[in-house]
């Protein structure tokens, strides 16, 4: 009995001889993602800043991803921001009015 188990069988690649190497990771493709524009300037320079991932390889990726996400969060919050004179103090919720009459004589 022999303690050595058997080898994987060689196929044809096998024979073939010395294979060619990987030239190392392939180079990064676009994705095709569509990118629509929304019609606010600065949103949209934000989301066209997603179409720079497309050359990067995707260690590189979380760079833009976190730039645009700090971009549009500033966008939204400058819309939080009240542009011109401040709004009227909000008045009593029951404005004092006429007194009704109690008079039940009628």
């Amino acid at each position: 009995m022999s303690d050595t188990m058997p080898g994987p069988e060689a196929g044809p690649e096998a024979c073939a001889g010395p294979q060619p190497e990987a030239s190392g990771p392939a180079e990064p493709e676009s994705l095709g993602v569509p990118r629509t524009a929304t019609g606010d300037a600065e949103v949209d320079a934000r989301i066209e800043r997603l179409a720079d991932v497309d050359h990067l390889a995707t260690d590189g990726h979380i760079e833009v991803y976190e730039d645009v996400h700090r971009g549009l969060r500033t966008a939204l919050t400058s819309l939080d921001a009240r542009q011109g004179p401040p709004a009227p103090a909000p008045g009593p919720a029951h404005a004092p009015g006429p007194r009704p009459s109690h008079d039940h004589r009628s």
